[in-house]
């Protein structure tokens, strides 16, 4: 096993304890990694408060180019990241591969940021300009599904535009997060990335701490309902990108056997366990059959095991306590609906689930209601579109979504009714680090990427002048 290690004030050090990574495939121990204690999340915070003036002092050209040669060193060692990644999280290695080097391009994208000053008003008597200025220290809490990726996300617009940051990865998924500090190490000054493991301990001392500015949290709708209580005693700046239940709406123009790869895709990355993922999908009822059917035969043609086996398609759950939720929505699917496809866990070691297809359930079940966070599909059927967007639309959460038809412009129509941040048409999962997500409804605040990762990791100053 490798000796992993915590960085804290530009030091590799000891955690105060250790704490055992599960690989998912296995289900046995992979590594141990350090957790970190209460005086050793303080020290983190401390160093990052001590950190920031300079950091947020030098020119955006210099803050840029320590994150290209992060990008240059993860990108140097991509094939380590993967194959970590994929141990430690589940996914396929091609899966894995993806994602390490999406985190080298949107480190690249994000170091390019400037928060630019912009002229409000002129006028005879008066110049309007704001200007925008880092927060300070930001605390970056990371989820499982998307290790590498997500962390990178908070990174780089965070640390781009003057911040300085304590990174706390998921206690389950710590050990790529750890990978990337021993870089941060060599290239950062210390203190200006500090990250700490804990085991789902130290959460509100990170987000209660005076010395914290802002809040960057991706995680499940109730933690975030949390995290948003602990900042709320001193108001500190949020964001928040959270569950989803997002709807794909089939047309009744759509060539079924052309669109079903896709809804399939959108539905089952990752086993499912992505927060836009596609949770549940209304076909119109002149080709509900013909779409259940596509949808079972591509789960059965799946391949589930090891993502670092070859030929594998599908790796399992990432932890034990999602994988038993998860067969919770399996014994609700075989209750509530008719299962076409999968509808089991795999047996022997590991937190394998066979994808599933279920269809003939009601709007109703808990496998429609809620986020199964799986490998666990749900077709429904409907005869008007406008019927399918308002049963589309009730539901608590308002991340993402997909319209598959022939028609764009009747795609954009439908895609404008539909109650989430992001839409997407003929299309999924499609992020350029350059366009803002965002969460409607109880699926979060502020957002990522864009604009908006700007706006969220600086604070605006008006300066109105008498001329």
């Amino acid at each position: 096993m490798s000796s992993y290690k915590l960085l804290i004030d530009g030091q590799l050090v000891d955690g105060a304890a250790t704490l055992d990574v599960i690989n998912p495939a296995e289900g046995k121990v992979l590594a141990t990694a350090p957790r970190a204690d209460l005086a050793q999340l303080n020290q983190a915070v401390a160093a990052a408060k001590k950190a920031f003036p300079a950091w947020a002092a030098l020119a955006p050209e210099e803050r840029e180019a320590k994150l290209n040669q992060l990008a240059d060193a993860i990108e140097a060692k991509a094939d380590a990241f993967a194959r970590l990644l994929t141990q430690e999280q589940g996914k396929p290695l091609a899966e894995a591969q993806g994602e390490v080097m999406g985190a080298v391009f949107g480190l690249r994208a994000f170091g390019a940021m400037r928060a630019e000053t912009k002229e409000l008003q002129r006028t005879d008597t008066a110049r309007v300009i704001e200007v925008r200025k880092p927060l300070g220290v930001v605390a970056g809490i990371v989820p499982w599904n998307f290790p590498v990726l997500l962390m990178i996300m908070k990174v780089g617009p965070g640390l781009a535009l003057g911040n300085t940051m304590v990174l706390k990865p998921a206690p389950t998924t710590p050990l790529t997060t750890l990978l990337f500090g021993e870089l941060a190490a060599g290239i950062l000054p210390p203190g200006v990335l500090n990250i700490i493991v804990d085991d789902n301990d130290l959460g509100s001392a990170l987000t209660a701490h005076p010395d914290i500015a802002k809040v960057s949290f991706t995680g499940s709708t109730a933690t975030g309902k949390k995290v948003m209580q602990s900042v709320a005693s001193d108001l500190k700046r949020l964001t928040l990108e959270l569950g989803g239940n997002d709807a794909a709406i089939v047309l009744d123009d759509v060539d079924i056997k052309q669109v079903a790869p896709a809804i399939y895709a959108s539905a089952m990355s990752n086993s499912g366990q992505i927060c836009l993922a596609t949770k549940r999908v209304y076909a119109h009822s002149s080709h509900y059959d013909e779409l259940c059917d596509e949808l079972a035969i591509l789960a059965k043609a799946s391949v589930v095991g090891d993502g670092t086996e070859q030929g594998v398609t599908m790796g399992p759950l990432q932890n034990k306590m999602q994988y038993e939720k998860v067969k919770g929505f399996l014994l609700d699917a075989k209750a509530e609906g008719t299962v076409i496809a999968g509808g089991e866990a795999r047996e022997g070691d590991g937190y394998f689930i066979q994808p599933t297809i279920v269809r003939d359930i009601a709007d109703s079940a808990r496998l429609v209601r809620e986020e199964q966070f799986g490998p666990v599909l749900p077709v429904l059927k409907y005869d008007d579109v406008a019927d399918a967007i308002r049963r589309a639309n009730d539901s608590e959460y308002g991340l993402g979504g997909t319209v598959w038809t022939s028609n764009i412009e009747r795609g954009i129509e439908v895609a404008n009714q539909v109650d989430s941040g992001t839409i997407w048409v003929n299309k999924f999962l499609d992020l350029p680090f350059d366009v803002p997500f965002r969460g409607a409804k109880q699926s979060g605040m502020g957002g990522e990427n864009g604009e908006e990762a700007i706006n969220g990791y600086t604070q605006a100053k008006i300066i109105n002048v008498a001329l």
